[in-house]
């Protein structure tokens, strides 16, 4: 394990497949199929949405890590099929599904599964604390770590706050009007989804607010919480430095990959 004060920020996208950054992020003629190659050396992680669809095999799991280079790391969205449900403590079956499709093939590079659910997804606190009990803690000998993409305003209470902490879940948060915003930290690392860039900046952002997400990114990677973000619960006390991921997603889509290498040089 690394010495707390060498928690990486790690930041990137949404996938790498997208037709538009084929003219303003990939180098003129780049050929699709090396386009993970081209990414994951500018960027220093990946979303996957695929894995929400529909399930990858192992082999390509083993093909990403190997596309990749050292220290790079891919978040998978965990399948739909187990958040989806009326019933979340029935998703047994489908998480352990998800979680023995192949994910161990990505190795050290294996970043924090995020399961999300759907925007009708009210908080029931026995249901939901049966299905994070069904969340492992390992796959063959890999340790997992998970994020809890929430998007119901029945979310912002004290309750879920316990019941994710007390599971060990980081929550999502989501910088966006579309879904609740709150930046109470459940877990021992931070997952963010920033979903506002702006076609008319050719970074996505204005410059200031860049630099207001770099500083966002360094206090939570410091132990310590932005004073300007909205929350459920006061902020905690400073803690340990921390691990964070931090991806550009939604939004102008086109502009998040600009956006992404920005926010990594401002860290620098």
């Amino acid at each position: 394990m690394p010495e707390p004060a060498a928690r990486p920020i790690r930041v990137g996208v949404g996938g790498w497949n997208f037709e538009p950054w084929r003219n303003n992020f990939y180098p003129d003629g780049w050929p699709a199929q090396r386009e993970l190659e081209y990414a994951s050396r500018h960027l220093s992680a990946i979303e996957i949405n695929s894995t929400y669809y529909g399930s990858q095999k192992p082999s390509t799991f083993a093909k990403w890590r190997d596309e990749t280079p050292d220290g790079f790391v891919f978040s998978l969205k965990a399948t739909r099929f187990a958040t989806n449900r009326r019933v979340l403590a029935e998703a047994g079956e489908s998480v352990e599904r998800f979680i023995n499709s192949g994910i161990a093939e990505l190795g050290s590079k294996l970043g924090p599964i995020v399961w999300q659910f759907a925007t009708t997804k009210k908080f029931d606190a026995d249901d939901f604390g049966a299905f994070l009990a069904l969340l492992p803690r390992s796959v063959n000998g890999i340790a997992l770590r998970h994020a809890l993409d929430v998007r119901h305003e029945t979310f912002l209470c004290a309750d879920y706050l316990a019941l994710a902490r007390r599971h060990g879940c980081a929550t999502v948060f989501t910088d966006s009007d579309e879904y609740p915003s709150f930046a109470d930290l459940t877990g021992d690392f931070v997952y963010a989804r920033m979903m506002r860039s702006d076609p008319q900046y050719a970074d996505g952002f204005a410059p200031d607010v860049l630099s207001r997400i770099a500083a966002c990114a360094h206090a939570w990677r410091n132990g310590t919480e932005p004073a300007d973000l909205p929350r459920v619960e006061p902020a905690a006390p400073a803690v340990r430095p921390r691990e964070v991921f931090m991806f550009f997603i939604s939004g102008a889509k086109e502009k998040n990959p600009a956006a992404a290498m920005a926010l990594i040089e401002r860290l620098a």
